[in-house]
């Protein structure tokens, strides 16, 4: 490590008195995460019987890079869905389309290259290596630089459930880990900069994932519902994804379904996405709140790590 990283570093850790995740933590998370990915690749099958690994994400859960996620728990969750009777088609695709044109209207945020990414979801993780397994729900927050050439930091706390083991850090209590920069992972400005037209986004989405021609469109999908949250800072990207969301076939209106953090709202479900998971929009606004698998608290930009949106 050079000087200037070394000072970097010095300065993203938290103030004295709160805690830092241990090397220990960060081992048994990260090899959590292994066994995890290593059971998902596993387990995905072609219908000639043949197995093959599972497409790396180029954005994960609310945009956290997969490389930095080992540091701290992945949210493997089992979400609760409204009891709405899936409806047809065309009338989700009329939704995403209103969906899109609520996004557009809404006012571009200024973001400078020395800024960062502040992202706050709400999670739940399967654990069964314990002798109490169950379901833990944790929150967590990101910030990651704009640009993506300086660290960030995840910062996660436990609200209840069985920690992971060797984990001892008591509920409630937040446990940070200096998040470094990864040049696989698509940044803030990459971001920015996808093309706006949905047909030429949907093709670029194709390309990346190689799902054009694939029996469903679950890597595609699985895509664009990772760039959802980072997404709602840019209002032509936003109102892209959701108009080429709306080109894949497949989509329908859950009436009555709800986030995982239980907030109500008007769901969207894919039957081709593997894991079926539905996205959750505010009734009223059609603001993004989240999937059952992952609730979006909050997103904003902030000028330092570790400063919220709102302060």
């Amino acid at each position: 490590m050079n000087p200037e990283e070394r000072e970097e570093l010095a300065r993203l850790l938290p103030t004295p008195g709160e805690p830092v995740l241990t090397i220990d933590r960060h081992d048994v998370l990260k090899d959590h995460l292994m066994r995890e990915l290593t059971k998902d690749a596993q387990e995905t099958v072609t219908a000639s019987g043949a197995r093959e690994s599972a497409p790396r994400r180029r954005f994960t859960m609310i945009g956290i890079p997969l490389a930095t996620a080992a540091a701290v728990a992945v949210a493997v969750v089992v979400g609760t869905v409204g009891s709405g009777t899936p409806t047809t088609d065309q009338e989700a695709v009329d939704l995403l389309n209103r969906i899109a044109t609520v996004a557009a209207a809404k006012k571009p945020v200024p973001v400078r290259d020395d800024q960062y990414l502040c992202v706050s979801t709400q999670g739940s993780l399967e654990i069964t290596e314990v002798e109490d397994s169950g379901t833990q729900v944790f929150r967590r927050t990101d910030w990651t630089a704009v640009n993506g050439k300086r660290l960030g930091l995840a910062r996660t706390t436990v609200l209840s459930g069985p920690n992971l083991p060797g984990d001892r850090t008591p509920k409630g209590v937040a446990a940070d880990m200096i998040l470094s920069a990864d040049p696989n992972v698509t940044t803030y400005r990459e971001l920015e900069a996808l093309p706006t037209d949905p047909d030429a986004l949907l093709k670029k989405i194709y390309d990346d994932t190689k799902d054009k021609h694939s029996i469903n469109r679950g890597a595609a999908l699985e895509m664009i519902g990772d760039m959802l949250a980072e997404a709602t800072l840019l209002p032509e990207v936003n109102a892209a994804l959701y108009r080429a969301a709306a080109k894949i076939p497949g989509v329908s209106v859950v009436e009555k379904a709800k986030d995982i953090a239980g907030r109500p709202g008007i769901g969207l479900r894919f039957k081709d996405r593997d894991k079926h998971d539905t996205w959750v929009f505010d009734t009223e606004s059609l603001n993004y709140l989240g999937s059952d698998e992952v609730a979006l608290l909050g997103a904003g930009i902030v000028d330092k790590v570790g400063e919220t949106p709102g302060n």
